[in-house]
């Protein structure tokens, strides 16, 4: 019985106090350095895949304390072209997306061609099959294109030229026009890259600034859900467009 106390001290000094404090800083991390976010849906295909398992950089736009999300600081402004993640406005629920337009932009979606500040994206068809893990089969019927948006090809105002692979589905009852609308001061305008098959700004507007909450920069691990979740290797450790 006198033996307790002290093996209870020794269980605590070397297992227990070591682990908490490892999940401790690791939870700290990720809450507000770097995270991972599983994909369960199919709104940012091709580019994303159901079962990908993303990298967020949470540290790309603003410091935040950790565990609470409170922002401590500024960083940098999101930009046309990064996929972020965010809470939806409409349900709370995490969402990722593409931003297509930044504050002051003006944005219209004309037949499924994006037009940014009255200039149009240019769409070149793209073989869906070429891209790392992604079955052509699974792509039967719709039309995959690299879209280009314009602006300056290092500009870090919002205004940087992109481009980067997606997808329509000819006949879809989603709509295929939208604005012009005027994206507000600090708003941002998502979109998916599957455009028929995406909840974005298109339904619940744009997106504050102060819930973004990171930069999705990587795949760093897929696998197939629909292949008994197969790894798909050449997916890992992907850089995202």
């Amino acid at each position: 019985m006198t033996d307790s106390p002290s093996r209870l001290g020794t269980f605590w000094r070397e297992w227990a106090k070591p682990i908490l404090t490892a999940v401790l800083v690791l939870c700290a991390l990720r809450s507000s350095l770097a995270d991972w976010n599983d994909v369960p849906t199919p709104s940012m295909v091709p580019t994303i895949l159901e079962g990908d398992r993303v990298f967020i950089d949470k540290r790309a736009y603003d410091w935040r304390f950790p565990f609470f999300g409170w922002r401590l600081g500024e960083r940098a402004d999101p930009v046309r072209g990064d996929i972020v993640i965010f809470p939806s406005p409409a349900d709370g629920r995490r969402l990722i997306k593409r931003i297509v337009g930044t504050p002051g932009d003006v944005l219209e979606l004309r037949v499924d061609q994006l037009y940014v500040n009255g200039e149009p994206a240019t769409y070149e068809p793209l073989d869906g099959a070429t891209l790392p893990g992604v079955e052509g089969e699974e792509l039967g019927g719709y039309r995959i294109h690299t879209e280009s948006i314009g602006g300056t090809d290092e500009g870090d105002d919002g205004d940087r030229a992109f481009e980067h692979p997606m997808m329509v589905e000819p006949g879809s009852p989603a709509p295929c026009d939208f604005g012009p609308f005027t994206v507000p001061d600090e708003h941002y305008f998502m979109m998916g890259d599957n455009r028929d098959h995406s909840f974005d700004s298109r339904y619940f507007g744009p997106v504050p600034r102060d819930i973004i909450m990171g930069r999705a920069l990587a795949v760093a691990l897929s696998v197939d859900p629909d292949q008994y979740y197969r790894p798909r290797f050449s997916r890992f450790f992907s850089r995202l467009p």
